[in-house]
């Protein structure tokens, strides 16, 4: 039987790209052993993740909280998870993050193969040098804006080190029962649009009073109600699109990441930018329109091609910087109408499937 480990520690939309390349090992290696390397801030949407043996959980907070699987979310220390690692005697270790931590944490595993990118693809080109084989996606490098496939496709590309070739990207993430999902459905009859004003980077974030008016269309064309969603530290943004939306949208109630798993599912449109819940929503089928500023659609947008991005990208100064360095952020470009107009087409794309 061949042990495999995957090393992608976060973040949540990244571990979301990551999933299709468990999916593939095991469909190549059936009978095989696949653990993955995670930190305790997202191990969650993992455990919802069914081809993956264990989840080892490194710590990022003082609390364990216990997984569907009863392991600990809080995790183990930096040495206890190097211990863990060494015990199970993997055969491959695959980093698909490509920081110098990452890479360490591969080679710390002990296993004779540890995959992963040319420097030029990892995030920290010191990290090549630990591994044994390597994969060059070619076209210039991670950043490069020649680049035009998407990071679920350079991920699965890892994978020709070993053997497998380019396959359809899966995401078997499983549908579990959710009280908060069966909320909105009985709040909105069932046909509601996810809303979704947060992300990690404020550059990324496109103004609440816009959101809300795109929200307040979606009421009054559609008869769908829009559902705003928030994670940690992101309530009072979800409140200011709500309130701005003048009585036409819902706020979420607090969710878990199955929650918004189950709430993704049920949805007829995710309005949101590049972050994990539009991930989200990308690998479990839900219509998305995405609006993108320093990020490339091409490479992180909506994986269907029936889903529409608005996008600043092509004129972005500061194309993959969390923080904008500009005096106006080119997402204050991208005007109310132009996000509407995406959302009708949308949905116009998706009544036509029916």
């Amino acid at each position: 039987m061949s042990r495999f480990l995957i090393v992608r520690l976060g973040a949540l939309g990244d571990i979301v790209h990551a999933i299709p390349v468990a999916a593939a090992l095991r469909r190549a290696f059936p009978d095989s052993r696949i653990d993955w390397l995670v930190s305790a801030k997202h191990r969650e949407i993992l455990d919802l993740v069914p081809v993956i043996d264990r989840r080892l959980v490194i710590q990022d907070r003082p609390r364990s909280v216990r997984g569907r699987d009863g392991e600990a979310h809080g995790g183990v220390s930096l040495a206890g998870a190097i211990r863990e690692l060494r015990k199970a005697r993997y055969d491959v270790a695959i980093d698909l993050q490509g920081l110098i931590k990452s890479a360490l944490l591969a080679r710390s595993s002990g296993a004779p193969r540890v995959v992963g990118f040319v420097s030029s693809y990892a995030r920290e080109a010191l990290a090549r040098p630990l591994y044994t084989d390597v994969y060059d996606p070619g076209r210039g490098g991670l950043y490069d804006r020649r680049e035009t496939r998407h990071v679920v496709e350079i991920n699965l590309g890892v994978l020709s080190a070993l053997g497998i070739s380019m396959a359809e990207p899966e995401f078997p993430i499983e549908a579990i029962v959710s009280e908060a999902a069966r909320q909105i459905q009985d709040r909105t009859s069932g046909r509601y649009a996810l809303v979704n004003p947060g992300a990690a980077w404020p550059n990324k974030r496109w103004p609440t009073a816009r959101l809300a008016a795109v929200a307040a269309l979606l009421r009054q064309r559609h008869a769908v109600t829009p559902v705003v969603i928030w994670g940690p530290g992101e309530e009072a943004l979800a409140q200011e699109v709500v309130a701005a939306a003048g009585g036409a949208a819902l706020l979420s109630p607090r969710t878990t990441i199955a929650d918004l798993v189950a709430l993704t599912r049920g949805a007829t449109l995710m309005v949101s930018g590049d972050t994990g819940p539009a991930h989200i929503a990308a690998a479990v089928g839900t219509p998305i329109v995405g609006i993108y500023g320093p990020t490339r659609p091409a490479r992180n947008g909506p994986i269907s091609p029936r889903d529409i991005t608005v996008s600043r990208d092509a004129v972005c100064r500061c194309h993959h910087l969390r923080r904008c360095t500009q005096n106006r952020m080119c997402l204050l470009d991208v005007a109310v109408e132009e996000v509407a107009d995406a959302v009708e087409r949308r949905l116009a794309i998706e009544m036509s499937r029916v």
